[in-house]
Parts: structure tokens; sequence; C-alpha cells
């Protein structure tokens, strides 16, 4: 494989990894995608929000870390520690009780009110930036002169899990109401979580 699709399967790995988990902004395009609402906007916003942010970490990142030297590695650990904590909860989900994400359905919202909704999601989210611009950017200094690859590998992953979401959830609708498909994810996450720990802590 050539360093650019390395960079950028890494880069699509991780994006994909860290975007499955079950929070706040995938709740609300999963609703709005079962309600057959705004779906194409509300999707939109939130992919095009996720590659505003992978490109102000990926970009910012190795201007900052060039000026403050112990930046990087404290990122790199702290990425670890973050990921493997992430691995952990995503375990414990899906082997503790719990149910099925059963968005209620009610009166249309007005596209305005939606999108504001998912604006406050996304980037009023702590987790989301450390995803995308603390996380993803410090992942990227270990590709240097491939980060636009690794940038546009995960942009990808982001494009690809929420117009994915959106316009799958009422096909998905019946089988994500029972507890045993997002034990399964969950598991799925946790795994990915861990791997890409191990991989960040060993190279």
């Amino acid at each position: 494989m050539t360093p650019t699709f390395t960079a950028a399967f890494a880069g699509f790995r991780l994006g994909f990894g860290l975007i499955l988990a079950i929070g706040g902004q995938n709740a609300l395009v999963l609703r709005q995608g079962i309600r057959r609402e705004h779906v194409l906007a509300t999707v939109v916003f939130c992919a095009l929000s996720d590659a505003l942010l992978i490109a102000l970490g990926v970009s910012g990142f190795g201007l900052i870390s060039t000026r403050v030297p112990w930046l990087a590695p404290a990122l790199k650990w702290g990425g670890v520690a973050f990921l493997t904590w992430y691995g952990i909860r995503a375990f414990r989900s899906a082997l503790g009780p719990g149910g099925g994400l059963t968005p209620g359905l009610g009166p249309a919202v007005p596209l305005r009110q939606t999108l504001a909704m998912v604006a406050a999601m996304t980037w009023l989210n702590p987790h989301v930036w450390l995803d995308t611009v603390v996380l993803l950017g410090s992942v990227s200094s270990n590709y240097a002169g491939e980060r636009l690859a690794f940038a546009i590998g995960a942009t990808t992953a982001s494009f690809l899990f929420f117009f994915s979401l959106g316009f799958g959830a009422r096909l998905l609708a019946p089988l994500f109401a029972k507890p045993g498909s997002w034990r399964v994810l969950d598991g799925i996450v946790g795994l990915t979580m861990l791997s890409l720990a191990l991989g960040l802590a060993i190279g």
C-alpha cells in the first residue's frame, strides 16, 4: 500500500470508529431519518461540520506542535487513554442492561428549528471537539506529508456514516428497536477503539 492510501485508510478507520458511538447527534440524525423529515439538510450539516472540524484539527495541530514540542506526545498518550476509556465504556454498555433507541414521533418540526438542534448537538458537544480537532489532529501527526489524505479519509467516513444513517434509518428502525442490536454495535465499537489505542501506543 502507498503512504497516501495508508494515511487515508487510517483516517477513515479512526473517523468511522469514533463516529459510530451512539450519542445525541447520531440519535437526532436517526430520528430525522425515521421521520423522513429534513433528512438531507440534517446529514449535510453534520457531515460538513465534521469536515470543518477535521480540517481545523489536522491543519492546526501541526502548526501548534512545532511551537510546543511536548504537545504532540501529550496528546498522543491522551489519545491512547481516551480511546482505551472509550472502548471499555462501549464494552460495558454492550454487556450491561439497556433498551433500544425509540425516537418519538410527533408534529413536524420546522427546518430552522431542526438545524438549530443539530448545531447544538454538534458544536456545543465537547466530545465532538475532542474527537475531531484534538484526537484526529494528534493522530494525523503520525502521517507527516500525508495529513491531507488522512483528513480526506476521516471526512469520507463522516459523510458515509451520516448519509447511511439518515437515509437508511427507516429500514434499520425495527432492528435497532431491539436492545441486542445496540449491544452488538457497542461491542464492535469497543473492539475498534481498543485496537486503535494499541496502534497509537506502539506507532
